[in-house]
């Protein structure tokens, strides 16, 4: 009787355990479960702050610029178009292109002019805002016949100047800022022909001094003298009609701030290394100008210049090539030569 007794003691004592086991693992399942006592999202830590949108490929945007800067004439990432087109001279880059707003304009090396393609988007487009193609003309100095434009991937269009893709850059906040030049080793100020604009102070490239010039338009249907003798002549320019230009075809210009009488001109030192003045001509050598208009003046350091209406005439080494007038406009001051000597206007 003793031994039967035990033996239900210890059952008894056994079942009481594992009751109380089954409730303690009942009660953590219900608390687990309690809607006071939710868990994070099982994907990213608690407390943990989320990557940020965009960071991508371009880790933390060393090579494009702060991707969070502000005062861009844009924003961000979304490119807006560049009104009318200008051409400013910068004092370390020469010739560079601008917005309506005088925001610099850039180009990027991974870009590709030919075929015409951009190759930043993303978080690369939000520090470089493409410059839209819709809205965007030519100004005064600007030679329409560069712009074009390429279909970015998100559908829009973006503008090109000599094939290259145009950007403005985020960290740029006032007109004539060039903060993007040189950024990553892969970002450059546009030049008027889409080249890189270079520094040491000169544009882009200089106008070529080649041997054989460009034939301009005969300005009536005389017989004209050979080519090689001509030295000043007419030429038709599709935005403003007929302009004079020298032997190898380069726009003549005049200078706002010269006088004619008397005759003296205004532009020295570094003014002349962008607008070299333009030599005397032989008076036989002349085609389509009236003669009585052509002269000559002597500078302070004892060399001839050409001289049209009394007025000093010089070239723009902005121009790149015969037939250009990128200069005309310039500073509101500089303006190509119309035949009656007085600037031309298309009109």
């Amino acid at each position: 009787m003793t031994t039967t007794t035990k033996r239900y003691g210890l059952v008894a004592v056994c079942l009481l355990l594992a009751g109380l086991v089954l409730m303690a693992a009942f009660g953590s399942s219900s608390s687990s479960a309690s809607p006071n006592n939710r868990s994070a999202d099982p994907g990213q830590l608690v407390g943990a702050t989320p990557a940020p949108a965009g960071a991508g490929g371009y880790g933390s945007y060393g090579s494009y610029g702060d991707a969070g800067a502000s005062g861009s004439p844009s924003a961000a990432g979304a490119g807006q178009a560049g009104g009318q087109l200008a051409v400013r001279m910068d004092a370390q880059l020469g010739a560079v292109m601008t917005d309506s707003q005088g925001f610099t304009l850039y180009r990027f090396d991974k870009d590709t002019a030919k075929p015409p393609m951009s190759n930043c988007s993303g978080a690369c487009a939000t520090t470089w805002p493409p410059v839209l193609k819709d809205g965007t003309t030519a100004g005064s100095g600007v030679d329409a016949s560069k712009l074009g434009e390429v279909t970015r991937a998100d559908g829009s269009r973006q503008l090109t100047v000599g094939g290259w893709p145009a950007y403005r850059y985020a960290q740029d906040t006032a007109p004539g800022d060039t903060k993007g030049q040189g950024v990553g080793g892969t970002w450059n100020a546009l030049a008027p022909d889409g080249s890189k604009a270079k520094a040491g102070g000169a544009p882009a490239t200089p106008a070529p001094a080649t041997p054989a010039p460009a034939t301009p338009a005969p300005a009536t249907t005389m017989p004209q003298p050979t080519q090689a003798k001509v030295q000043l002549s007419l030429m038709t320019h599709p935005q403003l009609g007929q302009i004079m230009v020298d032997a190898n075809g380069r726009t003549l210009y005049h200078f706002a701030k010269d006088t004619a009488w008397p005759m003296r001109s205004n532009c020295e030192g570094d003014c002349l290394k962008t607008w070299p003045a333009a030599p005397p001509v032989d008076a036989d050598k002349i085609k389509g100008i009236d003669p009585k208009l052509v002269g000559k003046m002597q500078r302070p350091d004892g060399t001839w210049q050409l001289s049209i209406n009394c007025t000093p005439v010089y070239l723009y080494s902005g121009d790149q090539g015969p037939g250009d007038a990128l200069g005309n406009g310039i500073g509101g001051v500089w303006s190509a030569i119309n035949p009656a000597g007085k600037a031309a206007t298309g009109k």
